[in-house]
C-alpha cells in the first residue's frame, strides 16, 4: 500500500531504497529542487552519482509511469538526449516501504539562453526529432491536455475550497468563463492534432552541456498535447522578442517534423491555462508541508488580485494581433 504523504521518506529510507537496487552508497545525500515529487542526488561507492526520484503518491497510476519512462527510453534508445530512468533488475519503477521510485544517471549542464538563436535552432531541431517519435502513437494511461483538465477542474477546486477571497469571486468566475468560452471555441475550430509531449518543457527541464548540447529531463508531466505546447514554454520577453525566438526554435523544428502554423493561435490560450492550472496546483497542494514555505506569496490577497490582473490582461492579448511570424 502507497504511503499517503511524504511524512515517512526521510534520508535513511531513500539511502535504504537506493541500496535495494544493488547500489552501495557513500552516505553523500543532495535535496534537488523538485516540489512535485521528492528527487535527490546520492553518491555512490566507486561510481558516479545516481538521481533518484519518489513519485508523489497517488498522483499517478504506475501505468502512467510506465508510460513516461517507455516514451522516455525510446527517445533515448534512438540516441535523443533525454534523461531516462535506468532500468536495475529488469524493472524502471522500484518500490520500498510503500513508495515508489525511479534512479537515473546524473546528467550536468546548465539553462539554456533564452536569446542564443544558435541554441534556439539546436533546440527546435531536437524538439522536431522528439514530436516524430511522439507522433507515432498516443499515451494510453496518461493525461491529455484539454480545457476541462487545465481550467476547469483547478477553478472548480479553487472556488469549492475558498481559496479566493469572497469580494474578488464574482470576477474570478466572470474571466474563467469567459477564457473557457473563447478557448473551447478556438479549439473546436483549429481541431490540432495531438502527439505525445514532453508537457512541461521550459528551460528548467532542459540541461545545456558544453560539449553534447541539450539534454531533456524531467518527463514527469509528458501527456498528449498540440505540438505546440512543447514550445511556446521556450519564449520569453516581449511580443517582438517571442516572435523572434519562435522563428528559430521553428527554423530547427521543421528540418524533421511539420509544423501546423494554425497553432500559433494557440501560444496566448496556452499560456492562460497554465496560469490557472499553476494556481489550482498550489491550491491542490498547501498541505504538503514543503509548500507554504516555498510560495509564502501564494493564497494572499495580494496573490488573487494579480492573479485576475494577468488573466484580465490575458484576454486584452488576445484581442490583439495574433502570434505571427516575420
Amino acid at each position: 500500500m502507497l504511503h499517503p504523504n511524504y511524512d515517512n521518506l526521510t534520508p535513511d529510507l531513500i539511502i535504504n531504497a537506493v541500496e535495494s537496487l544493488g547500489f552501495i552508497a557513500d552516505m553523500r545525500f543532495f535535496p534537488l529542487n523538485s516540489y512535485e515529487n521528492r528527487v535527490n542526488q546520492i553518491g555512490i561507492d566507486d561510481g558516479e552519482p545516481v538521481i533518484v526520484k519518489f513519485y508523489r503518491p497517488s498522483r499517478w497510476s504506475d501505468e502512467a509511469i510506465l508510460e513516461e519512462h517507455a516514451y522516455s527510453r525510446d527517445l533515448a534508445n534512438l540516441e535523443l538526449p533525454a534523461v531516462a530512468p535506468l532500468q536495475v533488475k529488469g524493472r524502471t519503477l522500484h518500490y520500498f516501504q510503500g513508495y515508489r521510485f525511479a534512479a537515473f544517471r546524473r546528467q550536468g549542464g546548465q539553462a539554456p539562453e533564452p536569446n542564443d538563436f544558435d541554441q534556439l535552432v539546436w533546440l527546435g531541431r531536437l524538439l522536431g526529432r522528439l514530436h516524430k517519435v511522439g507522433g507515432t502513437t498516443l499515451f494510453t494511461a496518461r493525461p491529455t491536455l484539454t480545457i476541462e483538465r487545465m481550467i476547469s477542474e483547478p477553478s472548480n477546486y479553487l472556488l469549492s475550497r475558498n481559496f479566493i477571497p469572497s469580494h474578488l469571486i464574482p470576477a474570478y468566475k466572470n474571466l474563467i468563463n469567459e477564457v473557457t468560452e473563447r478557448f473551447r471555441s478556438l479549439f473546436n475550430a483549429i481541431t490540432p492534432s495531438l502527439i505525445r509531449c514532453h508537457g512541461d518543457c521550459h528551460i528548467a527541464n532542459i540541461l545545456w552541456h558544453r560539449e553534447t548540447g541539450p539534454w531533456f529531463v524531467d518527463f514527469d508531466d509528458c501527456q498528449n498535447a498540440p505540438a505546440v505546447q512543447d514550445l511556446w514554454m521556450l519564449l520569453s520577453g516581449s511580443r517582438h522578442e517571442q516572435i523572434a525566438q519562435f522563428s528559430e526554435i521553428l527554423a530547427g523544428y521543421e528540418e524533421f517534423h511539420d509544423f501546423d502554423r494554425r497553432e500559433l493561435q494557440l501560444i496566448e490560450p496556452l499560456r492562460t491555462m497554465r496560469m490557472v492550472y499553476y494556481s489550482g496546483w498550489l491550491a491542490r497542494r498547501w498541505d504538503d508541508p514543503a509548500f507554504p514555505p516555498n510560495f509564502p506569496w501564494f493564497n494572499t490577497e495580494h496573490y488573487w488580485q494579480s492573479h485576475i490582473s494577468e488573466l484580465q490582461e490575458q484576454l486584452f492579448i488576445l484581442d490583439d494581433e495574433p502570434f505571427r511570424l516575420f
